[in-house]
């Protein structure tokens, strides 16, 4: 497997601040979705902690078939034209900016995230429809004033905007300012806008789950925190929250409902709510 070159293009700032001694989560998910952009290292501890959790590749690939439902029922059925996408992830197949342009090339996306990896990949995520617009912005997830300030020169923040937080707020670690960053953010967004979220879960039912994550936090970066279902919903407060409500990623409207029985469940659980 390549170790991941694509990245020595890119500015020397950039590249500084890659560190490639220490496994990182956006590397191992890229990993586990069979991308080739991380090193031997992410690839050790994902196959550690795969042995551990076998089934931990099934929740990237639920995850990211979740941020595809969503964002193609937001804009086909919902008419939402805006997004942004704080915590992006390093670029791999039906991006934000792809599934919705796929459908409405007019679309407009706004791509955050803070690792500079993302950062040296972010032109795959810039090649828009000339009808839309993609931007991207080098931001941590707290820093929402300078977010937001920034998107406004891609988006119309007077008009509804489908916020996309999958898989970040788990590196939050306080509740109350987790919580709070997610309200100021649906807060400061028109009416009629949404809210997409997927957080990984701790559940009864899944012990193996725990272990693989004290397993990362132990030796990975950077640390996440696990909530209940319960917990999850939290962050949806005060907004309509779209059917079927916070549940397995697998879970939420799936393709060909019924065909094979209900999905497996995933401890990545997610949600759509629409800001009144």
């Amino acid at each position: 497997m390549t170790e991941n070159p694509a990245h020595l293009d890119a500015p020397e700032h950039v590249r500084s601040r890659i560190n490639t001694s220490q496994p990182h989560t956006a590397r191992i998910w890229n990993y586990w979705l069979g991308g080739k952009d991380n090193y031997e290292v992410d690839r050790a501890v994902g196959d550690q902690i795969r042995e551990l959790h076998p089934g931990i590749g099934d929740y990237a690939r639920a995850d990211r078939l979740f941020l595809g439902r969503a964002v193609r029922h937001l804009v086909a059925d919902r008419g939402i034209r805006q997004f942004l996408d704080i915590g992006t992830g390093l670029p791999t197949a039906d991006n934000t900016h792809e599934v919705a342009q796929s459908i409405a090339p007019e679309s407009r996306i706004v791509y955050v995230d803070n690792d500079p990896l993302v950062l040296a990949h972010a032109r795959a995520l810039l090649t828009s429809t000339p009808e839309g617009r993609t931007d991207y912005l080098d931001a941590d997830l707290r820093d929402v004033d300078s977010i937001l300030e920034h998107a406004s020169k891609t988006l119309d923040l007077s008009r509804p905007v489908a916020l996309m937080l999958l898989g970040v707020v788990i590196f939050i670690e306080d509740d109350d300012q987790a919580y709070g960053l997610v309200r100021d953010l649906m807060e400061r967004l028109a009416p009629g806008s949404f809210l997409v979220l997927s957080h990984t879960v701790t559940h009864p039912g899944m012990p193996d789950v725990d272990q693989a994550v004290a397993f990362w936090n132990e030796h990975g970066t950077p640390k996440l925190t696990q909530r209940t279902p319960e917990q999850t919903a939290r962050f949806f407060d005060g907004l309509e929250l779209l059917e079927p409500g916070v549940v397995s990623c697998s879970r939420w409207r799936p393709e060909n409902p019924g065909a094979e029985g209900e999905p497996a469940e995933v401890a990545m659980f997610g949600g759509v709510g629409r800001k009144a």
